[in-house]
């Protein structure tokens, strides 16, 4: 019976990743709710700031602010890459790192170069990997996004955009749609046009009285935008993380419980041949006696 103790042990063996695979399962199924809520609190204030942004690029101020000025002769492209920290969540970071690299060969189809900025493990060790420059990081996020955290490593792309050296700053991160699908998204963060950032049909242009002066209420309001939709983007990517988890093992939770079947089966058959064969060979034995 040495066939059927090595099967033994590997029933054993996937019983065991089967109760690790659920246990994962409902603490993905516990984490994405939260991080569901907190995505879907922040939603309506990025998309209101967002809002105000086209609306002040189109408005023809009195004071333009560095992040909305262009820069066509840098030949240089900032690029932040969110991922997560940890895997087991299905093909989560590879449809962001493809989308990803692909933008990266249209810069470089195009004469230009990217400057990669880093949040989370995954897409770090993935641009080094592929000797990416990467000029800042920061990792080990946790279950909660800090913006104080986020702002650091980002304003290296912000002030090398305001400083002339990038024509543009692009945020990449996985857009929650619902828990069976998210979709990465490639967007343009600087510099601000309203053909990038309205949603909807150009009905009027704006214009705005400042108080208590321009330059005072935009500086404020582009830093706020900018902070914004890097908070969002990291909450729809963790809210995208423990979907994907979710959905990830359940999946590998599933087909241990249909591997388990089949081993139990061909335990069976091995058994009952073993016990055949035993009998049979009793049986010779008496006629031949």
């Amino acid at each position: 019976m040495a066939a059927g103790k090595e099967i033994r042990g590997k029933i054993k063996s996937v019983e065991n990743t089967k109760k690790i695979t659920k246990a994962m399962e409902m603490v993905a199924a516990s984490k994405m709710r939260k991080a569901q809520e907190r995505m879907r609190t922040a939603r309506p204030y990025s998309e209101k700031v967002r809002q105000i942004a086209a609306n002040l690029s189109r408005a023809n101020p009195e004071y333009v602010h560095p992040f909305m000025v262009e820069h066509p002769d840098a030949t240089v492209s900032g690029m932040i890459v969110v991922t997560t920290d940890k895997g087991l969540c299905g093909g989560l970071n590879t449809n962001l790192l493809r989308a990803v690299t692909n933008h990266i060969r249209e810069l470089q189809s195009k004469g230009r170069s990217a400057q990669v900025v880093a949040i989370g493990n995954k897409g770090f060790g993935f641009m080094n990997r592929v000797g990416a420059q990467v000029v800042s990081h920061v990792t080990g996020l946790g279950d909660t996004p800090h913006l104080e955290r986020l702002i650091g490593p980002v304003k290296v792309l912000l002030d090398a955009y305001a400083e002339g050296k990038l024509n543009a700053v692009y945020l990449c991160y996985t857009k929650f749609i619902n828990t069976m699908k998210q979709e990465p998204v490639v967007q343009q963060l600087l510099p601000l046009s309203a053909e990038s950032l309205e949603q909807g049909e150009r009905g009027y242009d704006w214009d705005y009285i400042y108080e208590p002066d321009a330059p005072t209420v935009i500086d404020e309001l582009l830093v706020r935008y900018v902070e914004s939709q890097v908070y969002q983007a990291v909450a729809e990517n963790m809210a995208s993380e423990q979907s994907a988890r979710m959905v990830a093992m359940k999946a590998a939770t599933d087909n241990a419980g249909n591997l388990i079947n089949e081993l139990k089966l061909v335990y069976n058959k091995t058994r009952q041949a073993s016990i055949t064969k035993e009998l049979s060979e009793i049986v010779a034995g008496a006629a031949a006696v």
